[in-house]
């Protein structure tokens, strides 16, 4: 279990909310609204108080996201084998199902809102990806084919929580998209995978006791491990391809430093087994995806920062 912060510690009921929304994976929203505004400022686009309010648009939805996931788990059973995870309140009785369904519908309706407010202020293209990401919010867990029970998590994750709000974080401050926007996404699409893929690894003997059919479940141990280690990797090789296309500049590069960690991490889901030392390494893979972003972002910045110097 990731520690909560001691401030919000002090407060059971706020530490229990704390939980339950999993904020140590909000990197999933601020890595690739970071590499959006790199891409605005770079274009000459960039409109900070927009920004702002479609940063917290994205991060209701995933909370939502993550609230239901937490619910659903709990209703369909999922949660009743698991050794370790996220979240995890109803569970414990920490938080009543009730409570969780409240927070995530509350969560969604807000995020909708905002987007609602973005499309007045941008354009139609808002329409489909703010209704694609409440949908994927909704249906990770919910509904009669739950993409999270059906081996399309990683999939799900990797285009809403890469492309997709590159793509409309862009376009509420530009009013217009282009294709590079989708290839420098990749990188971050391939690791925000990974920490999906890495949860299910975790879990793969529970989930798969409940017939929940993670991409793990439906791979088995020896693929899943090989999956791991391609988007891991493949996030790094995406990056030299985004910068040797000339779609970023060569200061994201920076982001390298944080392969050795990468190696790390894979050596561990390929031998590891047991699910209490895998959640650590999952917990690690969720840093390792904000690392990776922030330092990418920072080049980034900085190499647009130098040129203009110069």
């Amino acid at each position: 279990m990731a520690p909560i912060p001691p401030l919000i510690a002090k407060y059971p009921r706020l530490a229990a909310w704390y939980r339950a929304t999993r904020p140590r994976v909000f990197t999933a929203t601020y890595v690739p609204m970071g590499a959006a505004a790199a891409a605005a400022i770079q274009d000459g686009v960039f409109d900070a108080p927009i920004f702002l309010l479609a940063l917290i648009g994205a991060l209701c939805l995933q909370t939502g996201a993550n609230l239901v996931n937490e619910y659903f788990d709990y209703v369909r059973g999922a949660d009743a084998l698991k050794q370790a995870g996220q979240g995890m309140t109803i569970k414990q009785n920490i938080l009543t199902p009730r409570q969780v369904g409240l927070g995530a519908a509350a969560s969604i309706v807000v995020g909708s809102l905002i987007g609602i407010f973005l499309v007045t202020q941008s354009g139609p293209l808002l329409w489909a990806i703010g209704i694609g990401g409440v949908l994927v919010a909704i249906t990770y867990t919910a509904g009669p084919f739950p993409l999270a029970y059906n081996g399309l998590g990683e999939a799900a994750a990797g285009i809403f929580m890469g492309p997709m709000i590159v793509l409309g974080a862009y376009y509420v401050m530009a009013a217009r998209v282009y294709a590079d926007l989708v290839w420098l996404s990749l990188p971050i699409a391939f690791m925000v995978a990974a920490i999906l893929h890495a949860n299910n690894i975790r879990d793969l003997d529970a989930d798969r006791a409940v017939n929940k059919r993670t991409l793990a479940v439906i791979l088995g141990l020896r693929a899943a491990r090989i999956e791991y280690a391609l988007l891991v990797y493949g996030t790094y090789a995406a990056l030299a391809g985004v910068v040797l296309a000339g779609i970023v500049p060569p200061g994201a590069l920076i982001a390298l430093l944080t392969l050795p960690e990468a190696h790390t991490l894979v050596r561990i889901f390929a031998t590891e087994t047991d699910p209490l030392r895998l959640h650590p390494a999952q917990g690690r893979t969720a840093q390792l995806h904000g690392r990776f972003g922030y330092l990418m972002v920072a080049g980034w910045l900085i190499w647009l920062l130098a040129a203009r110097i110069v």
